[in-house]
């Protein structure tokens, strides 16, 4: 029997995903139908973009499951009228190595002081060596799929790496805590801060005063994960204090960033345009046709929502 599946997001990723998924699905050994427009009652599978016009579930009758193409969900998880399972984007091939990378190369950034180096203006030959990455504790906010692969890597350069998450996680070499008690105790001392969690009302402002008050003095807080997890007023205020010496964001609240957003214009401040990791469609369209394999197989499906968590 057929599997009809509808691309529901922006027409311009339409024009990259239909060979990946196609060439995906046919891999899979399934029969397909798979395009942009499709009666909503003959519909089996969502692929999606919140940012798509389809946002009333409602008149897809037999669907079975929506297939994200991103990782975060925060937009879709309120939607009342998506009854059936949702799945977030989980790629260790794309996403996740993009994510590996980029956190990766901004921890050593920071750690080694390349800037002081690659911006030398005044000609100054200061020799003073870093420390070594044994001498420089990383905590890990948020320990996904993301947060874990980047805990793994970083450990496997020699950083000490905390982990927390809301409930107990348990990762080899990895110091792994959870909950408000273990909370206070990942940032207590961290020199560098990694957020990889996801937006929640248990989220939302996790970065603040208090929060930011725990860290080793002249920190540096790196966020590719989301940017409400930030209490903006209260970074801006650890930057200009010296709490925090540099801030290297890839997210905000608002995107993209306003012109007049004081983060542009403040010179502790790194500002990416949400770079740090993107879907890639040739794994992410293996990744959604191994989904809709085990949909049709009643197996389990990878990146399975928990509605009531958020994630």
């Amino acid at each position: 029997m057929t599997v009809n599946i509808l691309f529901a997001a922006p027409k311009e990723d339409w024009a990259a995903y239909e060979a990946p998924l196609t060439e995906a699905l046919a891999a899979a050994g399934l029969d397909t139908e798979i395009g942009t427009e499709m009666a909503p009652e003959a519909v089996d599978y969502i692929v999606y973009a919140p940012s798509s016009e389809v946002q009333d579930f409602t008149p897809f009758t037999r669907l079975k499951a929506v297939l994200n193409l991103w990782a975060g969900v925060e937009q879709v998880i309120g939607n009342a009228t998506l009854t059936v399972p949702l799945c977030r984007m989980i790629d260790e091939e794309g996403l996740t190595q993009g994510m590996v990378e980029w956190v990766t190369g901004h921890v050593l950034r920071h750690h080694l002081g390349m800037d002081k180096h690659i911006v030398n203006p005044d000609g100054v030959w200061e020799h003073e060596a870093p420390p070594i990455a044994a001498d420089r504790p990383v905590t890990i906010l948020g320990l996904g799929a993301l947060g874990k692969a980047c805990a793994r890597a970083l450990r496997g350069i020699g950083f000490p790496v905390t982990g927390w998450s809301r409930s107990p996680k348990q990762i080899a070499n990895i110091q792994c805590l959870h909950g408000d008690t273990g909370l206070a105790q990942a940032l207590r001392g961290a020199q560098i801060v990694v957020l990889l969690l996801p937006e929640t009302r248990a989220t939302e402002n996790i970065l603040n005063a208090q929060s930011l008050a725990l860290l080793h003095r002249g920190a540096v807080v790196i966020n590719p994960g989301r940017g409400p997890l930030i209490d903006d007023a209260a970074l801006l205020a650890a930057l200009d204090s010296g709490q925090v010496s540099h801030a290297t964001l890839d997210v905000f609240r608002v995107e993209p960033l306003p012109s007049g957003d004081p983060y542009w214009a403040h010179p502790r401040v790194t500002v990416t345009p949400h770079v740090a990791s993107e879907t890639r469609p040739g794994s992410a369209a293996r990744v959604i046709a191994e989904n809709i394999r085990r949909g049709e197989a009643g197996m389990p499906l990878i990146g399975l929502v928990d509605r009531l968590a958020g994630y």
